[in-house]
């Protein structure tokens, strides 16, 4: 078995399998995603989920799945598998499940009696369409092969119950049909590279269930429409495929295309090449407009999100015009100072004082790895620049204004304005009223950049300007939040109330390209993160020594929220301590970083198979939650390797 495979004894353990999920994206928004032996557990499953936008921005289910029968002698064995409610799974088809592998596509192996299948799932890149297909490795008579699409056509958050107004008539096309339940979405056409007997017998089934969706606290029940069955024989060493997508195509071409999109497809053979393979399907590419997806399955576009993870997902694979067209994307729906926390164009969500200030270390990141001459990047995002430096300074955004000791405060009471954003009850559950620390870690860092750009242009207006601000934020910002016997930042300072909870936000302090504390300090606080907050898996949010701590991420979203940032560990937070403990301690440091690096390996094999799940749990053995695979956690991970190998370079 390949790198990333699991045999029958894992397989038949439903407790194992079904935690282990498989996400597959085209590059321009749609995904197919299912657990490794293709029994759904989330509303967010399906083998075609795809945006209609002449609907809304969200992505929508059409094919829910495939129930494949095989049949010999007469006698029918069906290998699909759902889960139904009292624990009842129906059809049992995870007891004919032999092997599975992630390379160089998801297969997996069924043995029935002397048949052996194998079916192997394929998005081609850039097309709303998944291909599935089906080649029998062993058989001793003759074989026929039987499929029931499950068919949603549904909002991916919502779900799909029985009703009168679904639209049960078919259309024919090449080797196959054409369903549309619903006016106003575009027509899903399923057909199959070679010519089958296609018996139109529609009937709802009804209560299928969600596990996940039920451990998180929402509705898990849906209805689903079979519309009939697709029925052919099939002989020993042949292969059929079949394909769901929106539009038609030719179906004597399928192979073809299948045989050619998996040649241009990096092998997932490797801890680093799964990561690679991971970060591409972030990036969704619609014209000349580039967003990142910050994560799978219910994440949209996240500013914060976005800008983080452009340099791994991008920068580090050397795509370095995605990441330009990313940043441009973004900066279309800036208003005023700030950058879109949530959502794009008309549907944004303005309410983050940190975004817009990450712009600066996207823009030093890609300067970085260009070499693009400050000159260049002063007369491209000049204005975007100095208006969010102005901005804050003068307050002209709601709740974020500059104090006179040259600090930002982020205050807007109901309104969690940082990264750590979660609200319970109406209010928010770490509110960081004030002065947060990496949001001045950020604003020191953006101050200084944009100097840079502007003395290699001799904007001595800009500078004199200034110079004054970014020194007294150096003095300001010790002032308040170091304290030299804690040896540690504080975490928010608002006028007379300082949180001296040990949290990863005084990382970015050491991290950033422009820091304003000395090496003996970054050196202390490093070395507090290291003892209380850094596992194998992250950092956590909050140290276990202080009393809010939480150590589990599980159950309904109100209990998940309040643990979301009280001690839950982010693995994208490890970007940062990297990148501060290698400035410190250089070659040196290498061992330790690379440890850390190696030691997220076994997680592409826990959650969401060949990728790096949203968070995990604070406490031992940190097990994996949240989405199953996390933009900003991929991202820096890779930027990791990156920072290894420059350092290794020096």
């Amino acid at each position: 078995m390949g790198y990333l495979s699991f045999d029958k004894q894992q397989l038949v353990n439903l407790e194992f399998s079904l935690n282990r999920e498989i996400i597959r994206a085209n590059r321009a928004g749609s995904y197919a995603s299912t657990t490794i032996i293709y029994c759904n557990t989330r509303k967010y499953h399906g083998l075609l989920i795809s945006p209609q936008p002449q609907l809304d921005d969200d992505l929508h289910v059409f094919l829910s799945t495939l129930d494949e029968s095989i049949i010999q002698h007469g006698s029918e064995f069906n290998i699909g598998i759902h889960r139904y409610p009292g624990g009842i799974y129906s059809p049992k088809g995870h007891k004919y499940v032999e092997e599975f592998h992630s390379m160089p596509i998801p297969t997996l192996i069924y043995h029935v009696g002397g048949v052996i299948l194998s079916k192997q799932l394929l998005f081609i890149n850039k097309e709303d369409r998944v291909l599935v297909k089906y080649t029998l490795l062993d058989a001793h008579s003759e074989t026929f092969l039987r499929l029931k699409p499950f068919l949603a056509f549904r909002n991916y958050h919502t779900l799909s119950k029985a009703n009168m107004y679904a639209n049960k008539n078919y259309e024919e096309c090449e080797n196959g049909i054409i369903m549309k339940l619903y006016q106003g979405y575009s027509p899903l056409y399923i057909q199959i590279s070679k010519e089958s007997k296609y018996v139109h017998v529609p009937d709802w089934y009804y209560n299928i269930e969600y596990t996940k969706e039920l451990e998180r606290g929402y509705d898990g029940h849906e209805d689903l429409l079979v519309p009939g069955y697709f029925e052919f024989p099939i002989k020993k060493g042949e292969s059929v495929i079949i394909s769901a997508g929106l539009s038609e195509t030719k179906t004597n071409s399928l192979k073809r295309l299948f045989t050619n999109e998996l040649k241009n497809r990096i092998p997932r053979d490797s801890y680093e090449n799964n990561l690679i393979n991971s970060a591409q399907q972030f990036i969704i590419q619609r014209g000349n407009e580039v967003e990142i997806k910050a994560g799978y399955h219910w994440f949209g576009r996240w500013g914060r999100d976005t800008l983080i993870s452009l340099p791994g997902l991008t920068l580090v694979t050397g795509n370095y015009d995605l990441c330009k067209k990313a940043i441009d994307t973004l900066l279309a729906d800036k208003k005023g100072p700030l950058l879109p926390n949530v959502g794009k164009k008309q549907r944004v969500a303005i309410n983050s004082a940190d975004t817009s200030l990450w712009l600066f270390w996207t823009i030093q990141q890609y300067q970085l790895f260009t070499n693009e001459t400050p000159m260049k990047i002063w007369r491209y995002f000049k204005d975007d620049l100095i208006s969010i430096l102005y901005g804050y300074r003068n307050g002209e955004a709601k709740g974020i204004w500059m104090s006179d000791d040259g600090l930002i405060n982020a205050k807007l009471p109901g309104y969690a304005l940082t990264w750590m954003d979660a609200i319970v009850d109406g209010k928010p559950v770490t509110p960081r009223y004030g002065k947060a620390v990496e949001i001045n870690a950020l604003w020191y860092n953006a101050i200084c950049y944009t100097i840079y750009l502007a003395e290699h242009v001799n904007d001595e207006e800009f500078i004199n300007d200034w110079l004054p601000i970014k020194e007294k934020v150096e003095l300001s910002f010790v002032n308040n939040f170091w304290d030299e016997e804690r040896g540690y930042l504080a975490d928010f300072v608002d006028n007379d109330e300082i949180d001296w909870c040990v949290r990863p936000n005084m990382t970015f302090a050491t991290s950033l390209p422009y820091v304003c504390i000395d090496e003996k300090k970054r050196l202390s606080i490093l070395e507090r993160i290291q003892q209380e907050l850094l596992t194998p898996r992250g950092l956590r949010t909050l140290s276990p020594k202080c009393p809010n701590y939480r150590g589990l991420y599980e159950g309904p979203i109100r209990e998940r929220d309040l643990a979301y940032h009280q001690g839950t560990v982010w693995p994208w937070l490890l970007g940062a301590f990297a990148e501060g403990y290698l400035r410190i301690h250089g070659k040196a440091g290498l061992p330790f970083i690379e440890k850390i690096y190696y030691d997220l390996e076994p997680t592409l094999a826990e959650h969401g198979i060949g990728s790096i799940s949203e968070v995990f749990d604070g406490d031992p053995p940190h097990k994996p939650g949240g989405a199953i695979s996390q933009a900003w956690s991929v991202a820096e991970i890779l930027r990791i390797k990156w920072l290894i190998e420059k350092y290794k370079n020096l």
